[in-house]
């Protein structure tokens, strides 16, 4: 079989997790990590979160941009490794505006408080799962010859890529 393009897969995972988690240092210098929903998948090299301006999160990041975000779902895993900013891009911020940003935001995207956090990734690492169904093999297979499961899929393809 041939391998699929490592593009596709990571944009394929992103696409399939509902919920990203954003890792960013905060200003004790701690790693700090908070679940948030992607809005926008185009570029997975470039991926916008609608948040609050004047938060803990967007100060520390504003001082440090370097962050994470990891992607995890059936399809498998995906850590973006890059720099987060705040954008203040009004009409793109009211164009990924949907009713699940209006659930957990107070104001509307014209509120001054409402922005993005854009993130613009350097390298994404990702691992394909290689389904429920093979992993179940596997575990069954270890179990029946009295060994551990091989952690390595059978098949899925991992590694790191550039964006």
């Amino acid at each position: 079989m041939a391998e699929q393009d490592p593009h596709e897969i990571v944009a394929e995972i992103m696409k399939d997790t509902h919920i990203a988690i954003l890792t960013y240092v905060d200003a004790q210098g701690r790693l700090v990590s908070t679940p948030m929903g992607t809005q926008d998948l185009d570029d997975p090299g470039r991926v916008h979160f609608i948040t609050e301006a004047d938060t803990d999160k967007m100060h520390a990041i504003a001082a440090n941009p370097q962050v994470n975000v990891a992607y995890s779902s059936d399809k498998g895993w995906v850590s973006l490794a890059g720099t987060g900013a705040r954008n203040d891009d009004r009409a793109l911020l009211e164009r990924l505006w949907d009713s699940s940003a209006s659930a957990w935001m107070e104001g509307g995207p014209e509120d001054p408080s409402s922005t993005l956090l854009t993130v613009t990734a350097d390298t994404a690492s990702y691992w394909e799962s290689p389904g429920k169904v093979a992993i179940a093999v596997q575990l069954l297979k270890g179990k029946v010859q009295g060994t551990d499961a091989d952690p390595e899929p059978q098949d899925g393809q991992s590694g790191t890529i550039s964006l």
